[in-house]
């Protein structure tokens, strides 16, 4: 018997998985627990593992191809028998059970989980006008019909939903969606799809439009906690990272998050820190800074950066944070930058690069609905406090 492999879900927010590569092949013997395929998600390449001891079978999905979660994408059979009895997608007319499996899920049309998922674009194509795509005649329900007229929209350029009709959260989709750029009368172009995590980080950026912002900026002393991190031997910006804990602490407004419901207001400091990861960026974050040590911490971010390199951070080390942390500072031509609030966060403090005075522009961009200008002036003051403070090295 055949046992189905699923795309698994692996992140709240996954709706589909790219399936990168089988590290094994079929009629290979696996063990429940072995890995037999990598995914790449929107932050990281997860492993695919057997649930339950056999011998992988075909027909197997094919590689680099987004895949919806939940879907097949290959077998696991009783015995090797079994595993390489038509291994391939077959060609006469007994087609087996497993093969229809797939071949149904790869024609039925996959109903996107939200509306804010957009289908994987083509490598490489050649992009049509709107009046090549879309017939000018467009079926909808009579209120998406008013809806559209009321917004000024044309029913034409909606795509329609599942059943062929443009139905109001169409509509309303359209509305949200982000205006595509008018390339045609410009240069000769070709559209690259994203990868997994660059997309993931366009959807959540264009995601925090709707958060009321406001920005405060502060000149702080970096010289003299740069110099007391070497002697402690741990980063500048897990220094930072802790002052900023110990800020929130002493300031909980910023531990909050800002719901339907009201102030989530967190009973742990968690802090997220971007940090660049090929062509993407990721936010592992660092749990529960308010009660650890900096020795604790630095040993907890040195793992964390390594498995950020290797891109095999799992959700839970990315996700969950409610204040940020961009360090630029690095970079000495960086004298000043904003930093976008992630969804659910309630500011995140934005490191520019140290002058000749030991000093670095910082600007706190907060959530309007969390807290108040006052709010971000008491935090800045509080942490320029910390950083020429024994306190921090306690």
């Amino acid at each position: 018997m055949k046992h189905p492999i699923v795309m698994p879900v692996l992140s709240d927010t996954m709706d589909t998985g790219r399936l990168t590569q089988w590290v094994r092949s079929v009629g290979d013997k696996v063990q429940k627990g072995e890995a037999v395929a990598e995914v790449e998600t929107d932050k990281a390449v997860l492993e695919v593992e057997a649930f339950r001891d056999g011998y992988l079978a075909g027909p197997l999905a094919p590689v680099d191809q987004d895949i919806p979660v939940k879907q097949t994408i290959g077998f696991l059979a009783d015995t090797a028998e079994e595993a390489l009895d038509n291994a391939q997608t077959p060609t006469s007319p007994q087609r087996t059970e497993e093969a229809k499996i797939l071949e149904a899920q790869a024609s039925t049309p996959q109903v996107p989980m939200s509306t804010n998922s957009a289908p994987p674009s083509p490598s490489l194509t050649v992009v049509p006008t709107p009046d090549e795509v879309l017939p000018t005649d467009r079926q909808a329900s009579p209120y998406a019909r008013a809806l559209a007229h009321d917004l000024g929209l044309d029913l034409k350029n909606i795509a329609p939903g599942a059943d062929g009709i443009v139905h109001a959260a169409e509509v309303i989709a359209a509305v949200l969606s982000p205006a595509t750029p008018p390339l045609d009368y410009g240069p000769p172009y070709r559209i690259e799809s994203p990868s997994k995590s660059r997309d993931a980080v366009a959807r959540s950026m264009a995601a925090t439009v709707s958060t009321p912002t406001f920005r405060v900026s502060a000149r702080l002393p970096i010289r003299e906690v740069q110099r007391q991190a070497n002697i402690h031997q741990v980063s500048l910006t897990v220094a930072l990272s802790k002052a900023c804990a110990m800020t929130i602490q002493a300031y909980p407004r910023f531990n909050a998050a800002w719901t339907a419901q009201g102030l989530a207001v967190r009973d742990r400091v968690d802090i997220g820190i971007a940090v660049e990861a090929g062509d993407s960026l990721l936010t592992p974050v660092l749990r529960d800074m308010g009660e650890k040590s900096l020795a604790a911490i630095q040993t907890e971010w040195k793992a964390l950066l390594e498995r950020t390199k290797a891109a095999r951070l799992l959700p839970p080390e990315y996700s969950g944070a409610t204040f940020y942390l961009s360090n630029l500072g690095v970079y000495p031509i960086v004298k000043q930058f904003d930093a976008v609030v992630p969804l659910g966060a309630s500011a995140i403090l934005a490191i520019a690069a140290m002058d000749e005075e030991g000093t670095a522009d910082c600007t706190l961009t907060c959530d309007h609905r969390v807290v108040f200008g006052a709010d971000a002036a008491h935090f800045l003051t509080h942490l320029a406090g910390l950083l020429v403070s024994s306190d921090l090295w306690q």
